[in-house]
């Protein structure tokens, strides 16, 4: 007969035993174990946080006002001090907010709106970009301006960007603001999606606030299937990659042979898949079983067959955010403006000076810079409607570019933006001589082709993503470039690795595998009972922890 005795030996003999300095560590900020969702301590917080939720069910500000002070407490735990930062910013937001709402004159609920943008864009600047800044200008000037000791604070781009939506929306008029400043913090403090999304849009959310919580059992299947799957996504396919193989690669690609840097790139794209859509599922999963919806941010990425489908399938709640707030604002595909011409034209200027810069050396990135305005100028001035086209493609490319450089400050990742807006720019010119007809489907060869040509462009563009800086990433693109018919060599690495391959290989199936078969998974995950749903989410918990490595990975997208 098991007792309460031997229950207690075997935690701690798989556990270790509870001390008064490990339950301290629990509620205090430790940079080194941020709390994450697939980290023990978060399930067993979570469980107590849900139990008194439950009891609170049926108020409204109480129930608001504890969400808000688990979410804060769950902000601290990721970024420390810097849960002021977010209040702050929530508070100014909220007054401009409630100025430009009460506002009957256009040009002063600009101004207002202007103010807001500039802070908003300032305190991410300062966080995010200050260092890039001064490098660039040392660079360029021969300055020698220190750097700084700047903390950048988990998540910030995202919580930021869904404040400004919040109040360019009012602006729009599109919504009313809410009633009071706690059911605005709940919105933009929410901790499902507050360090790395979904990005939340306000028209979306703040309804669901005001409705009756009402969680069906349909809701919590979903999402038990939602936080299992994402669990199962994070932990063991791409933590065990990226710290067991791609990490080293990109790291020294130079220690490594051709196929292994190819193998890395291929390891990476199913990696960062299934590392942000890991985290999305359980956001999305946790939101349902407190009540709200949360929108879809990933469908299957890599079945897209176009750049542009890809960017309708992946990460949607940016794609739609910076298609509504930065290209419409631009001009879209209607006028042209300042802003969407100054930027491509700086990028290709730059791109210009980099391949004079190096001519000494090698032709090829004066080649490349060549090659690379020139098909940007043949994207329009080959359409039948030159001047809507350049004005699309401009903006287009802004967008785009922008969105690059809200990843991270670096080279590398203006240039992953640049590309993805050059692949756009191509594919619309594409589209205009090659239409799709609406009532035929593509055989299956051209869909085939179609969707491996995007997957290699898309692996092509995560190198750059990836690579610590962009020198990094033309050594691993040169290694690849020289790339031979190896068997003997690739039979050896692939033994070598065999479990990073396998489940590289697993990841891809599992991503590839018809609609049809998982929702079949779905029907049966359904129909098991409670207990049994709850017992694999125990068994996924415990995956986690016996196959956790170098202690739990933080999500891939924390550090934008």
């Amino acid at each position: 007969m098991t007792t309460i005795d031997s229950i207690n030996n075997w935690f701690i003999q798989n556990f270790g035993a509870i001390t008064i300095e490990q339950v301290k560590s629990w509620f205090v900020y430790n940079e080194d174990e941020k709390l994450l969702f697939n980290t023990g301590l978060f399930l067993g917080l979570f469980l107590v946080f849900y139990f008194v939720y439950g009891f609170l069910r049926k108020t409204f500000y109480l129930r608001l006002t504890y969400v808000i002070l688990f979410s804060l407490f769950f902000y601290y735990k990721s970024s420390g001090i810097y849960f002021l930062l977010l209040l702050l910013s929530s508070v100014v937001d909220y007054g401009l907010s409630q100025i430009i709402y009460r506002e009957s004159r256009d040009s002063v609920k600009k101004f207002y709106l202007v103010i807001s943008v500039i802070l908003n864009l300032a305190l991410l600047g300062y966080f995010k970009y200050m260092n890039f800044l001064i490098v660039t200008y040392n660079d360029m000037f021969h300055g020698n301006f220190a750097l700084h000791n700047v903390f950048l604070p988990v998540g910030i781009s995202f919580y930021t960007f869904q404040s400004m939506s919040y109040i360019i929306e009012i602006y729009r008029e599109e919504i009313k603001p809410t009633k009071n400043y706690i059911e605005y913090l709940f919105f933009v403090s929410f901790f499902p999606q507050l360090v790395a999304g979904p990005i939340v849009r306000a028209k979306d959310f703040l309804p669901q606030i005001y409705q009756k919580l009402n969680l069906t059992k349909q809701d919590v299947n979903n999402a038990l299937f939602l936080i299992i799957g994402g669990l199962i996504k994070k932990t063991v396919i791409s933590n065990y990659i990226s710290v067991n193989f791609v990490d080293r690669v990109f790291d020294t690609p130079m220690s490594y042979t051709s196929f292994e840097n190819l193998m890395a790139s291929y390891g990476y794209a199913i990696q960062i898949y299934c590392d942000f859509s890991g985290y999305s599922d359980m956001a999305i999963g946790i939101a349902l079983l407190l009540g709200f919806k949360l929108p879809v941010n990933f469908r299957t990425p890599y079945k897209s067959t176009s750049i542009t489908d890809f960017w309708r399938r992946w990460h949607i709640s940016l794609s739609t955010w910076l298609k509504d707030f930065l290209y419409i604002s631009i001009g879209g595909n209607r006028e042209g403006s300042f802003a969407g011409y100054l930027f491509p034209s700086l990028f290709f200027f730059g791109l210009l000076l980099w391949g004079m810069s190096c001519y000494t050396e090698s032709i090829i990135p004066l080649i490349i810079a060549g090659v690379s305005i020139l098909i940007f100028a043949l994207s329009f001035l080959l359409s039948s409607k030159i001047k809507q086209t350049l004005v699309t493609n401009f903006n287009l490319f802004t967008t785009m570019l922008l969105g690059g450089l809200w990843h991270g400050a670096g080279a590398q990742f203006i240039v992953w933006g640049a590309l993805h807006g050059l692949a756009l720019a191509v594919h619309k010119i594409f589209m205009e001589f090659f239409p799709s007809k609406k009532d035929k489907s593509p055989n299956f060869l051209w869909r085939f082709f179609s969707i491996l040509i995007t997957f290699h462009f898309v692996v092509f563009c995560w190198i750059f993503f990836r690579a610590r800086d962009f020198e990094t990433a033309l050594q691993v693109i040169n290694n690849i470039g020289q790339l031979t018919f190896e068997p003997e060599l690739w039979k050896t690495i692939v033994l070598g690795y065999k479990n990073v391959f396998g489940l590289m290989l697993f990841g891809y199936v599992w991503h590839f595998l018809p609609e049809s078969f998982t929702n079949g998974m779905k029907s049966v995950f359904d129909k098991t009972p409670l207990l049994v749903k709850a017992i694999i989410l125990g068994f996924v918990y415990w995956i986690v922890y016996a196959t956790a490595v170098a202690g739990s990975q933080p999500f891939i997208y924390f550090q934008f």
